[in-house]
């Protein structure tokens, strides 16, 4: 399934939200009508309202896959709390501690922040139980808010190269496809929220992109 919607009047969701195949997390200040929206397209058991370090940019600071997640180190047990037993959170003690903008990852691979030390990269391999290496995508090394990966395709920015859309396929598995949304973002993983049942777009995405968003992760 494929939806689209606003969190509170900004169509940037995968900035504030995320998800993998059994949740999805949103911003404490969601309204009712938003969650009802991700639980249906994604078809998700949970939609939990959470924050990461107070902050309501959620999917710029954690990455989900369904093994596990990787935050920010500034995460509170408190709001780690909130999440089920089975999806254990690390804390990433990194400089470039956005993990939701620094990592794409799905069940079978995460690509990462180019910057990221060998200790990073095997904490996050541990992490989310996948090979993890380091990669680009349009020459971004934002690699999490570049693309949007599920366990059936990934859509990724229009200027990705070919040699970084095989890098892409061999890691994670899975096609790539290009892609923009928000009206021309080509900054998709800001732009949405995804697993392989379903994904929610911002309002401004138009019907030519959400056409190639469901090619792309293969939503029909």
């Amino acid at each position: 399934m494929l939806g689209k919607g606003d969190i509170l009047g900004n169509p940037y969701l995968g900035v504030f939200c995320s998800a993998n195949e059994n949740l999805a997390v949103v911003p404490i200040t969601s309204p009712p009508e938003f969650l009802e929206i991700v639980k249906n397209n994604l078809q998700v058991e949970n939609v939990i309202k959470l924050s990461v370090d107070s902050s309501s940019t959620v999917g710029a600071l954690i990455r989900f896959n369904s093994k596990g997640a990787v935050a920010s180190q500034f995460i509170s047990d408190a709001e780690i709390s909130k999440l089920p037993d089975n999806i254990p959170v690390t804390k990433i003690d990194q400089k470039f501690n956005a993990m939701g903008n620094n990592v794409l990852a799905n069940d079978n691979g995460a690509i990462v922040h180019p910057s990221f030390s060998p200790e990073t990269i095997e904490q996050i391999s541990e992490a989310l139980d996948v090979p993890a290496e380091k990669g680009t995508i349009a020459g971004y090394k934002t690699v999490g808010s570049s693309a949007v990966a599920t366990n059936k395709g990934v859509i990724v920015h229009p200027h990705t190269s070919t040699y970084e859309m095989e890098v892409i396929e061999n890691i994670l598995g899975v096609k790539p496809h290009i892609c923009t949304a928000n009206y021309g973002t080509g900054q998709v993983g800001a732009c949405m929220i995804a697993n392989s049942k379903g994904a929610v777009t911002g309002e401004t995405t138009t019907p030519i992109e959400l056409g190639r968003i469901e090619e792309g992760l293969i939503l029909y």
